[in-house]
């Protein structure tokens, strides 16, 4: 069997021909429900539930935003937004259909032998089935006709709804179960009261063992995952949210130019508009190509609603949200297409309006903006209709790209103590949305650990957090695997919810202070490589295969938001993905090192004029001399699990660099002078990272404290030196003109090669 696998797996394509289309994209993710998920989080949450007394409410829902995100990605439009939520829906009723099958196999109690309840005979009776009629051995088995109905009424929604379920879902004995006037369910309570009186009848009898496990696994299912299988977030930069009301503004004659407005008139203009439902469109309105293709998804998301229910467009995420009239422009969009119920006393929404925290600045401005919104009181009463629960999402990915690993680090943890005290003056409850990805330098590493990282009472109870890429893969492709990691994510929030898990106690202004100023200094010797060196774009995307990584078709979003040659537009994966490829792992790690060495040989305290509140006496604070700073910052990796778990994922990530490979690397920089120049500040700020790290740790080695890892970097590293090599020349020739197929062929395979391995790609 191995053999045949094996040779399967050999003479199968490792690389696509062409890029894949985002419905392809939604296909990919869908699987993952049929190989795990729908297998693995009913049991779960019946367990958690049964273990914590959590009311029948399932703690773990999935989501997704593939189909929903338009940021940057101009191939999502409304008819993607249809495809996303029907195959969705269309998965999970054909899984429902198919337990029901085999439940009503198994259901074949007699009412000779068990009194049935009325609920069940009056369940039962419910509709009229010609296959009963006459058939006193269908008669016979009352539970069998019970969950026939359930199955009747199921179908009967799925052919209202226009379903393209496979047909073999819909047939029993050769033909579509049900009649053409069977009342299909409504929504998915209806059909959980019918299962309900399924569960209560069998315990009425005393068949409870009966109950369990596909019985009470398709009611969890059904709490679970409802008609909508998954929630699809919906996702749109601050910038569009400005051009497209501009436009629709200037059409509604409200105003000739609204992004000419300053904040206050913005947010006055906005509120108005938010206090009527009166429309700005009129059904002859001639919008702009941009304009229509933007309301076109929004249209899509108001009929995802309409036909599976609130739960499955319940976000709408603003990236680069730094402003209250940010946060607010999309609530008027939503308002357009019925999504938004405008009032100046009581709006309401079945969507959540998110912020999205990115950048070092719109971190460190969060709590400001969150105080001045909800200081609104329409704002306030939105909050309050959505059960006072406040969702912010932070970014992991700019802020890392604008500030380097130990900034972006410390500025996510800062901007999360300062929003729940925002959120505590308001009283509303805070919930964050982690997103995080696959790599170290995009908030990648241990989940587990990375909850139990969180400041005090940023995890109340709940958090989201995104599994992207090729993590996806790793973690859920196997319903063993599958479940620990679901479990690990549930036990790290129990514990950071009830637990002083940070333990700092009176420590704790002291480390904040040592933080603060290890990120400043950490930030700013990453600047100067990163923003200010003027050799540096002609380096990063000449000696990585920075421009080949466009044409890899790993997926359907362009590489950069828009046209340019900075890495702000950078997107995060091309990013992350090129210094692994080159095997600098540069987002991982650079700075790190100078911040750790600077601030144990003098506190920092030479340069302070980017120093945050709070880090003025960082000196003080660690000790007088070096020999007392440094045994500052071993106590705090002691004793801190933010420190710890910021050195630990950043030693995963350095013991897969190689200096060694990345001089060949910069070998392909046309500017030799450049490329040996920068090269040998990274090489440089490496080895003293290095150093600094195990100073700091105590340890021998990178992965002292990881020995599984350790073990599998021996293992798998001396395959991976030669796609480098092959690699580096490979991009030579190929940059030198050579266009045999082959030559690019090569280029992809060893990219796919080395991101499989390194499991750092994005």
């Amino acid at each position: 069997e191995l053999r045949r696998l094996v040779l399967a797996l050999w003479q199968t394509a490792l690389i696509r021909n062409e890029r894949p289309h985002i419905e392809d994209e939604v296909m990919a993710g869908l699987q993952y429900y049929e190989a795990t998920l729908l297998e693995v989080i009913p049991p779960l949450n019946a367990q958690i539930d049964e273990r914590l007394g959590c009311g029948g409410r399932a703690v773990v829902r999935p989501g997704s935003w593939i189909g929903g995100d338009r940021d940057g990605n101009p191939y999502v439009t409304g008819e993607v937004v249809r495809f996303a939520t029907d195959r969705a829906a269309e998965l999970l009723h054909g899984h429902y259909a198919e337990q029901l099958r085999l439940l009503e196999r198994e259901l074949s109690m007699s009412a000779r032998i068990v009194e049935v309840d009325s609920g069940i005979a009056a369940l039962a009776d419910s509709l009229t089935d010609t296959e009963v009629e006459g058939s006193p051995a269908r008669e016979d088995v009352p539970f069998r006709q019970a969950v026939r109905v359930v199955r009747r009424r199921l179908a009967a929604r799925a052919r209202a709804t226009g379903s393209s379920l496979p047909r073999s879902v819909l047939l029993s004995a050769g033909r579509l179960i049900g009649l053409d006037d069977d009342p299909p369910y409504a929504g998915p309570e209806e059909m959980a009261a019918d299962l309900e009186t399924i569960d209560a009848g069998l315990s009425a009898v005393g068949s409870d063992l009966l109950r369990a496990p596909r019985l009470r696994d398709l009611r969890w299912a059904l709490n679970s995952f409802g008609f909508h299988l998954q929630s699809l977030d919906m996702r749109q930069n601050s910038e569009s949210h400005e051009d497209l009301l501009t436009e629709l503004f200037a059409l509604a004659g409200v105003s000739e130019d609204y992004a000419a407005l300053d904040e206050d008139a913005r947010v006055e203009l906005l509120l108005g508009e938010l206090s009527h439902d009166r429309p700005l469109l009129g059904v002859r309105a001639e919008l702009s190509e941009f304009a229509d293709k933007e309301m076109g998804v929004l249209r899509a998301a108001a009929e995802a609603v309409a036909g599976l229910g609130p739960d499955v467009v319940p976000h709408y995420i603003v990236s680069m949200c730094g402003s209250v009239s940010d946060l607010l422009e999309p609530a008027v969009l939503l308002k357009e297409v019925g999504l938004f119920s405008g009032s100046p006393d009581e709006p309401r929404s079945t969507v959540r309006l998110i912020p999205l925290l990115e950048t070092i600045d719109d971190l460190a401005g969060g709590a400001r903006m969150l105080d001045a919104a909800l200081a609104l009181p329409q704002f306030r009463a939105l909050v309050r209709s959505q059960e006072d629960v406040l969702e912010i999402m932070l970014g992991y990915s700019d802020s890392n790209k604008d500030g380097g690993y130990l900034a972006a680090n410390w500025s996510l943890y800062e901007a999360e103590l300062a929003l729940v005290d925002a959120a505590a003056r308001a009283g509303v409850h805070l919930r964050f949305f982690h997103g995080r990805g696959g790599a170290v330098g995009r908030g990648g590493g241990n989940s587990y650990d990375a909850i139990l990282a969180q400041p005090p009472g940023a995890v109340q109870g709940a958090l989201r957090i995104t599994e992207q890429g090729e993590i996806i893969s790793a973690k859920y492709s196997e319903p063993v695997r599958a479940r620990r990691n679901l479990e690990a994510l549930v036990a790290a929030t129990l514990e950071v919810s009830l637990l002083d898990v940070e333990g700092l106690g009176d420590d704790a202004e002291q480390a904040y202070a040592v933080m603060a100023a290890l990120a400043r200094l950490g930030r700013e010797a990453y600047a100067e490589l990163v923003h200010e060196d003027p050799g540096f774009i002609e380096y990063f995307t000449t000696s990585t295969p920075l421009s080949e990584i466009g044409e890899l078709n790993i997926g359907s979003r362009p590489t950069s938001r828009k046209q340019t040659s900075t890495v702000d537009d950078l997107r995060a994966i091309p990013w992350v993905l090129s210094w692994s490829q080159s095997r600098v792992m540069l987002p991982g790690w650079f700075g790190v090192g100078s911040a750790l060495k600077r601030w144990i040989d003098d506190g920092g305290s030479a340069t302070d004029g980017h120093a945050n509140a709070g880090d003025g006496d960082s000196t003080a604070a660690g000790g007088t001399n070096a020999e007392e700073r440094l045994a500052t910052l071993r106590r705090l990796y002691r004793d801190w699990p933010f420190l710890r778990t910021t050195l630990s994922n950043m030693a995963q990530v350095m013991a897969k660099a190689d200096m060694g490979l990345a001089a060949r690397y910069a070998e392909l920089v046309p500017d030799a002078e450049v490329g040996r120049r920068i090269h040998g500040v990274i090489s440089d700020e490496f080895d003293l990272t290095r150093e600094m790290l195990l100073a700091v740790t105590g340890q021998e080695t990178l992965l002292d404290d990881n020995p599984a890892l350790a073990r599998s970097v021996r293992n798998r590293f001396p395959y991976l030196e030669p796609l480098n090599v092959l690699q580096v020349e490979l991009l030579r020739r190929y940059r030198a003109g050579d266009r045999d197929p082959d030559v690019r062929t090569g280029i992809q395979l060893t990219m796919n090669g080395l991101a499989t391995a390194l499991r750092n790609s994005g």
